[in-house]
């Protein structure tokens, strides 16, 4: 795995981990720390056809601006959103399973309204757009030049949205606002202490473990190959129902971190 960083951030090797660390700052520029296995690859190089990835983490507060996570992804936005300025890519359609933490600026869902689901194992929930989320989404594999085109002509962003929807299949749980749906997790995830985390991803579906107990399963499994991704950073995207769209940074008051440990691959 290699590590980049924004000026001050650093990613930093521990006893048995790594620490992932942005200093504090305003919003007038992006902060970011990750760890990855993919960068320099074309997407159709990505190294994973299945995966299952284990760790233990926490973070440096519970409400951080910004997201964090882990998982594994076609990294879709290529320069444009991506989690750190990368070499250019076109932008494709989202492939990806994740532990995905989403300040509440942020709205990364696609689904047009709460309750939407695409399948039937999970229809009594709605599909949160932040939070602590076990997510997934799965697209067809075309580049996406479709969707900054239709946010100008000849589509709303709101169609755009809707038409998205359509096309993106996706799943999600937030871990923390769901946790009486959640069996040995009761008392929900602090995720600024220590718990381990397992995300199992396999053609047919994906699983997520805290604590070695199931917390969400999903029959939608994203189309491969994808890359391993660990990051933190200051950002936020969203794309509401209402098809109000934003994207930017966010004040940090205080340095905030990602520690993880005991990383394993299978």
């Amino acid at each position: 795995m290699k590590s980049r960083t924004t000026p001050d951030a650093s990613v930093e090797k521990t006893g048995n981990g790594y620490l992932l660390k942005i200093p504090a700052g305003d919003s007038s520029a992006y902060r970011f720390a990750q760890m990855d296995d993919y960068f320099g690859l074309p997407r159709r190089q990505f190294p994973h056809h299945s995966l299952t990835l284990s760790l233990r983490a926490r973070v440096s507060s519970r409400s951080l601006p910004g997201t964090w996570g882990f998982g594994i992804w076609n990294d879709p936005f290529g320069m444009s959103l991506g989690f750190g300025g990368k070499r250019f890519r076109l932008p494709t359609l989202p492939n990806a399973a994740w532990f995905f933490f989403a300040s509440p600026e942020n709205y990364l869902s696609f689904q047009g309204s709460p309750g939407r689901r695409r399948h039937e194992s999970a229809a009594r929930l709605p599909l949160p757009g932040n939070g602590f989320l076990a997510q997934s989404f799965r697209s067809p594999k075309f580049h996406a030049s479709l969707i900054p085109a239709g946010l100008v002509l000849p589509f709303s962003a709101k169609t755009t949205r809707r038409m998205l929807g359509r096309i993106i299949q996706e799943d999600g749980l937030d871990i923390a606002e769901h946790r009486e749906q959640t069996p040995g997790v009761h008392d929900g995830v602090d995720v600024a202490q220590w718990h381990s985390y397992q995300l199992e991803w396999s053609p047919k579906r994906v699983v997520w473990q805290v604590d070695e107990a199931r917390v969400f399963e999903s029959p939608v499994s994203p189309n491969r190959p994808l890359g391993l991704v660990i990051w933190i950073d200051n950002q936020f995207a969203a794309f509401t129902p209402e098809g109000k769209i934003g994207f930017g940074v966010l004040e940090n008051p205080e340095p905030a971190w990602l520690e993880i440990a005991d990383l394993k691959l299978a």
